[in-house]
């Protein structure tokens, strides 16, 4: 298997590290049933070693496989809502590779906490200071916010669960290099969050035999009445996120988003 070097001259402080680490700590569940991730061989400050992955077009069965991959992964846990990768301890960020922004870290008990305080608030206030949000943008995601036990419904009891945290189609990569098709999970943004976050990126740009991947991961993992009602609320952050480092159309988008739940 060759190596394939993730590089970007001036990246942000422990960047790789965190990186490198969040696929450890999701490869650690492999054993638990966790999907592939790919092997890490090293990182500096401003490189990454990783596994070279040949991809292939993806099946039914192995997407069915990767849902249910994908629940054991979760149910591996995270200390906190919040929770950085384990061994790290420096920023964990969220973001393209040229423009990736701090994502907070902390030890929210509880789903709403987090999400408000930990997720939103913070990247929509960027999203002011880069001058592509405004005051008003803030005013409905706190109306947003104070919704949020409500809105969460019976997924404000899931305990926090070991995400991938920027798990839409491109970082889900298929490959048949071990003899059968299978997903391996590249570019995480790992975090103990919410296992309903993962399932929502999926939706958010399309995701090749989605059906097949919630049927496996429900047959692992069922989850709780009226989980796809909420895929909208756990859209937010990523598309704040884009709000953030592209404007434009996003913009319009995210505060459709909020009105939609208000």
């Amino acid at each position: 298997m060759g190596t394939y070097r993730k590089s970007r001259a001036f990246a942000p402080k422990g960047f790789f590290e965190c990186e490198g680490r969040g696929l450890q700590w999701l490869g650690k569940a492999q054993p638990l049933g966790g999907p592939r991730v790919v092997d890490v061989y090293g990182w500096g400050d401003g490189w990454l070693d990783i596994e070279q992955v040949k991809s292939c077009s993806p099946t039914p069965k192995a997407a069915h496989a990767f849902g249910a991959a994908l629940a054991h992964m979760h149910d591996s846990g995270a200390p906190h809502f919040g929770s950085a990768p384990e061994q790290y301890q420096g920023t964990c960020y969220f973001g393209p590779l040229q423009d990736p922004v701090p994502m907070d870290t902390g030890t929210w008990n509880d789903p709403s906490s987090y999400l408000a305080e930990g997720r939103l608030l913070p990247m929509v206030r960027l999203g002011i200071e880069r001058g592509s949000l405004n005051a008003g943008d803030l005013e409905l995601t706190q109306k947003v916010v104070a919704r949020l036990p409500e809105l969460l419904g019976p997924a404000e009891q899931d305990r926090p669960a070991r995400v991938h945290g920027d798990l839409w189609s491109g970082n889900v990569m298929w490959t048949s290099d071990r003899g059968q098709v299978e997903a391996v999970l590249i570019d995480p943004a790992a975090h103990g969050g919410h296992r309903e976050e993962d399932l929502a990126m999926l939706h958010l740009f399309g995701m090749s035999y989605l059906s097949q991947i919630i049927d496996g991961y429900q047959s692992v993992h069922p989850l709780k009445a009226g989980y796809e009602e909420r895929t909208t609320l756990w859209q937010l952050y990523p598309i704040a996120g884009h709000c953030v480092f592209f404007g434009g159309g996003y913009v319009s988008e995210y505060r459709d988003m909020c009105r939609s739940l208000l």
